[in-house]
Order: structure tokens, then C-alpha cells, then sequence
């Protein structure tokens, strides 16, 4: 069980950095830690320099995960009802601990996701 924000921040940021590249760190500080595709796409309404993937990012009292592609894809992923509670909103997760089954089952939600924007040619 990891209950060190900073050792959460770190595991969330390892897990992320295995994907780069070929995403990109736009961002990459203790603060914010944030990812995107290199393939100009339709965001929106908008057109963008690469997709956006996702960031950690550190507050006082808890690390959050902003994770793009249960926002963009939400079909694809069914969370357990441990990992449930830590999502507010629609993409924003906030973690004060992380039990071993959450730390697997988010590692395997990053790796669902990245394979599923690979596919989109979002990467």
C-alpha cells in the first residue's frame, strides 16, 4: 500500500513515462507531469499539435491523475468499485493511497488506453 504522496506521485509518473516516446511530456516537474500524442488531431472542435493523454499532478492534500481517454472513450474501461471512488468528474482521479490492486489496475487502464489511441492514430 503506498500512502506517501510522493511515492504515489512517483509510481503514477513511472507508470506514464513508459509510454515516451512516442507520447510526449509537455510537462515534466514535480508538480505536473503531462503527456501527449505527437500527430496532429481534431480535439474538439479545434485542431492540436498532439492529443492530449493525461498528467499527474500534485496538490497539498492528494495526487491527481488526469487520464484523457476515460474521457474520450469510456466504454472502454470499467473500473473497480475502489478505483471508482477516486474519479471525480469525468477524467480526474485523486489519490491519497494506493492499495496493490489499484496499483495493477492502473497500470493496465494507462496500457488499455495508450493501445486504444495507437489504434485511433492518435499516437
Amino acid at each position: 500500500m503506498l500512502t506517501d504522496l510522493n511515492e504515489i506521485r512517483i509510481f503514477l509518473r513511472n507508470l506514464m513515462s513508459k509510454y515516451v516516446p512516442p507520447l510526449k511530456a509537455r510537462a515534466d516537474t514535480p508538480e505536473n507531469f503531462a503527456l501527449y500524442g505527437t500527430k496532429e488531431a481534431m480535439q474538439g472542435k479545434q485542431k492540436v499539435d498532439g492529443y492530449y493523454f493525461g498528467s499527474v499532478v500534485t496538490k497539498p492534500k492528494d495526487i491527481r491523475l488526469y487520464f484523457f481517454p476515460i474521457y474520450t472513450h469510456p466504454d472502454q474501461f470499467s473500473l473497480s468499485p475502489e478505483l471508482k471512488k477516486c474519479l471525480k468528474g469525468k477524467s480526474c482521479f485523486h489519490f491519497k493511497k494506493l492499495s496493490e490492486p489499484m496499483q495493477k489496475e492502473i497500470a493496465n487502464m494507462i496500457g488499455t488506453a495508450f493501445d486504444i489511441y495507437l489504434k485511433d492514430g492518435l499516437v
